[in-house]
């Protein structure tokens, strides 16, 4: 059991994360990560939910009914091996609900796809206590930004050698919610509830703006 130096309270912000155990990849596929953007949604609510009964009703996984939201999501990344989320809690408990309930459901799904048993990821998941307004803005270029390792793995010795080019790939990632944050229509707007946290960004140009400031300060 995972003991925390704090416990997780209504209206504040926390930056939870894990990662596949001995680093081993945790999405395999395009269809592994859009699966764990599904159970990010219908995690996040109180009721008790069989996949099944949506394929049933042959509907749409965002438009059915999940109950009462457990927590407010800002942002969120999904990487080969680990993933990010910037959370708000709105119930009681409810970081600790809707991560049990995301990460149970995704091993079932994964072991079961891949004929394997066990653990999928390194032990609880971890989490920060967001303490400051700086830190949080900060965490919505850290959370956004993280797909440029696939495209420079070593961008933190030696700096982003390309802004724009990278921008452009943080930008067409489709396992973030960055989409949702500069103008493009993408299923992480169902699964963000933006209303929940401070308007840093008050249009799509200005969070761009923003990226372009960190990546271009960051610039080799």
């Amino acid at each position: 059991m995972t003991t925390r130096s704090f416990k997780f309270a209504p209206d504040e912000f926390y930056h939870v994360y894990n990662r596949g155990v001995d680093k081993r990849n945790i999405f395999n596929s395009h269809k592994d990560q859009i699966l764990f953007l599904e159970r990010m949604y219908l995690a996040n609510g109180s009721e008790s939910i069989d996949i099944r009964d949506i394929k049933k009703h042959s509907k749409s996984v965002f438009d059915w009914d999940r109950g009462e939201q457990q927590v407010a999501i800002g942002a969120f990344c999904l990487m080969p091996n680990h993933f990010h989320i910037l959370l708000k809690p709105l119930q009681e408990n409810g970081v600790s609900t809707f991560m049990s309930k995301l990460s149970t459901s995704y091993t079932m799904y994964f072991n079961k796809n891949n004929e394997r048993t066990g653990a999928l990821f390194q032990g609880a998941f971890k989490a920060e206590y967001v303490e400051s307004d700086r830190y949080l803005k900060y965490l919505y270029s850290y959370i956004h930004l993280n797909p440029i390792k696939l495209l420079q793995s070593d961008w933190k010795e030696k700096g982003i050698q390309n802004p724009e080019t990278a921008y452009e790939y943080a930008a067409s990632y489709q396992y973030s919610s960055l989409p949702a944050y500069i103008g493009t229509k993408h299923i992480s707007h169902t699964i963000i509830s933006p209303e929940h946290f401070p308007d840093y960004f008050q249009t799509s140009a200005g969070h761009q703006k923003e990226l372009m400031e960190w990546l271009t300060f960051n610039q080799t």
